[in-house]
């Protein structure tokens, strides 16, 4: 993850370098719109990284028993942050004191393309979510749950293991796509920003070749030199 991590924070600083460069608005455009690629990328890694070290904090004392409480109401969770492996998706909700509570207020509810959770009685409230049209297919008897230090830890089986997973959800996929631009982007960063920068070379006229020329030689010196600010 460092290694990725850091191949992106220099694909990230190579991008801010040619842009600086830059002159022409299809240009600077097509840099700004990997700019941000990139840098969604190293804040999604930065919090995969994160979400790893919480899991990792499982604390193996007795959880306490608590007194039933009344609930009051159910808020509907929003907030989550999600990995993979080969075999599971990984779903991670943060909830203050759920390991505190008994096991059986904890409820995960799977279905091929879908899993809901209910947490009942924590700190007088209930708490939902419900995730539907997951991305890919979900094995329901592989698929299940742990309640960590203040997190509870979704796991879905992956119906097809060694395969990749984009997006969570259908809806969010289908929301992204439309968002891309017209261009052809790769989910490696580095790739993808050098087909960027080649079709807008191919399809520039000689003012845009020499500036893509020249940005990219003192770019590259600069690297060189260990040069960078990120």
């Amino acid at each position: 993850m460092a290694s990725a991590l850091e191949e992106l924070q220099k694909d990230l600083e190579e991008v801010k370098m040619l842009l600086e460069k830059a002159s022409r608005k299809r240009v600077r455009d097509a840099l700004t719109a990997e700019k941000t690629k990139i840098e969604t990328e190293i804040k999604n890694k930065m919090q995969q990284k994160s979400q790893r070290k919480a899991e990792h904090l499982d604390n193996e004392k007795p959880a306490a028993v608590v007194a039933p409480i009344t609930t009051g109401y159910t808020v509907k969770i929003s907030n989550y942050g999600w990995d993979q492996s080969d075999k599971f998706v990984k779903i991670y909700i943060t909830l203050t004191g759920v390991h505190q509570v008994p096991t059986e207020n904890v409820q995960v509810h799977f279905t091929e393309r879908s899993f809901d959770l209910l947490v009942k009685n924590l700190n007088g409230k209930s708490y939902s979510m419900i995730v539907n049209n997951l991305l890919k297919p979900i094995s329901v008897e592989g698929s299940s749950k742990k309640v960590k230090t203040d997190t509870v830890l979704i796991l879905c089986r992956k119906k097809a293991e060694n395969t990749r997973w984009d997006y969570l959800t259908q809806v969010e996929k289908e929301c992204k796509e439309k968002e891309k631009p017209s261009y052809d982007t790769e989910t490696d960063p580095s790739e993808g920003l050098m087909n960027v920068l080649k079709k807008i070379y191919e399809d520039g006229d000689d003012d845009m070749k020499r500036t893509i020329n020249k940005a990219w030689v003192e770019s590259r010196e600069k690297q060189a030199k260990g040069d960078t600010e990120f």
